[in-house]
């Protein structure tokens, strides 16, 4: 008898609530936890420096809503609260929260569009794309032995899909992947252009 596909185990930011308010700060946090199980999936600690730098950003903004869950129910509400507040921790981890978010969902929609590319190319492009500008020569060196420690693609599908079958796994993972698009495309648009930091 076969598992379920990882996307079926942990909360799919498909089911992240968007209001006119924005994205609902509890259940995105549980989506993003879901997201760093998902490192794990890639074995041998491969990009172990984001999965760090999202756990920690997690936290920083979990600090922050557990500090005024009322004022900070959605995420563009906890940024909002910290406009008046010397301190914008929060915000600052939201907004590279969401850059690896970005990143992983960048490398994943690379990895199902184009199905003849091994993992550690859609990790490079994805990289290149997202987070490179941000990053020192020091870390793109060590972001590029990470890409080449990816497993082979047929090893994370075997990993993720928990022995279903892969067109349940490609399913669920086109559903997973188009909710955290929503929400990362939407918070770099507030983030951004309403000039509270670059994502």
């Amino acid at each position: 008898m076969s598992s379920q596909p990882y996307f079926e185990t942990v909360k799919s930011f498909a089911d992240v609530p968007i209001t006119v308010d924005g994205v609902e700060t509890s259940l995105f946090l549980e989506a993003s936890e879901g997201l760093v199980q998902l490192f794990d999936l890639l074995g041998s600690g491969v990009f172990g420096f984001v999965q760090n730098d999202i756990k920690g950003n997690i936290g920083g903004v979990r600090t922050r809503y557990q500090a005024d869950s009322s004022a900070c129910s959605t995420l563009e509400n906890l940024v909002r609260s910290e406009v008046s507040l010397d301190d914008r921790h929060g915000t600052g981890c939201l907004i590279r929260l969401t850059r690896g978010l970005t990143f992983l969902c960048r490398a994943l929609q690379h990895m199902q569009n184009d199905p003849s590319v091994e993992l550690h190319v859609c990790f490079k492009r994805s990289y290149d794309e997202v987070l490179r500008q941000h990053h020192t020569f020091f870390v793109r060196s060590l972001a590029a032995v990470a890409v080449r420690a990816a497993p082979y693609r047929r090893d994370f599908y075997s990993r993720i899909s928990q022995g279903a079958p892969l067109e349940k796994l490609d399913a669920e993972l086109a559903k997973w992947l188009s909710g955290l698009d929503v929400i990362v495309k939407r918070l770099k648009g507030f983030i951004e252009g309403e000039g509270y930091g670059r994502v």
